[in-house]
């Protein structure tokens, strides 16, 4: 596959997908929203790739939505076509989110409106410190689209999902790690070691297992407490017959690393 918009290569277990607009601060484009469901599919089929990881070329992570080619069209298709534009951006975060394998943001710099909506479709969020994260829909009278009204109050709370999306600022890595955002704030020049470095950790876990886990912690938001742990139940009865869960428990009792094969 010859992508235009993104860059996708193999490093050690993981596939990274980079945005590739750096003169535009990665912001989404057609052809990005067009690209990365291909690249997630390539992933996903690859038994080797164990994550994923999401970065930006050059200084920003993602800056929102491109909307200039709207400006192109006649004013009579300017509102249909943005609003298939942010359905198809919406639809490609929510695939980054049910991903099966684990998925890390990478954020090297600024990550704001749908940047951000990109970083909390992804499972795990590694930061450089001088990255700065927001909503910045309010600075243009915009609302967001592709689900960071459901995501953010639930990654970080209601008041401090209000406060982003009200103020529009963009916080510091580290404020983000006190809200939750993100999980490791790293040096600027730290990001791309310490993501492999935890890339080989999770290539020593079971993919069967992580992608469980994953699909329990997703369906726990749309049901109760009695019904989120009865469906935990039925999934640990189907997993008790895999083979990586009996691979793990013979490797603890025999006092050797587990060999999982992903099923």
């Amino acid at each position: 596959m010859n992508y235009s918009d993104i860059k996708y290569e193999r490093r050690g277990a993981a596939a990274w997908i980079t945005l590739n607009r750096p003169a535009e601060l990665n912001a989404l484009s057609l052809a990005i929203v067009r690209e990365m469901p291909i690249a997630l599919d390539a992933a996903q089929h690859d038994r080797d790739v164990k994550a994923i990881v999401i970065t930006g070329a050059g200084r920003a992570f993602c800056a929102g939505a491109d909307l200039k080619f709207v400006n192109e069209l006649p004013p009579e298709r300017r509102i249909a076509e943005t609003c298939d534009f942010i359905a198809k951006a919406a639809s490609m975060i929510d695939k980054v989110e049910d991903f099966p394998k684990p998925v890390i943001a990478a954020v090297n710099g600024v990550a704001t409106a749908g940047g951000m909506e990109l970083l909390l479709g992804c499972d795990i969020v590694f930061a450089v410190r001088s990255a700065r994260i927001g909503d910045g829909h309010s600075n243009y009278g915009l609302v967001p689209g592709a689900g960071a009204s459901v995501r953010l109050p639930r990654k970080v709370g209601f008041n401090r999902a209000m406060y982003l999306f009200i103020s529009g600022e963009l916080l510091s890595a580290e404020e983000m790690a006190s809200a939750g955002l993100v999980n490791r704030v790293v040096e600027d020049d730290a990001l791309y070691d310490a993501v492999d470095d935890f890339v080989g950790k999770i290539a020593t876990k079971s993919p069967l297992g992580l992608a469980r886990m994953k699909n329990m912690a997703l369906e726990s938001f749309d049901k109760s407490t009695p019904n989120g742990i009865a469906y935990e139940l039925m999934m640990s009865e189907l997993h008790a017959h895999s083979f990586d869960r009996n691979e793990g428990i013979a490797a603890f009792s025999e006092k050797r690393k587990p060999q999982f094969q992903g099923r």
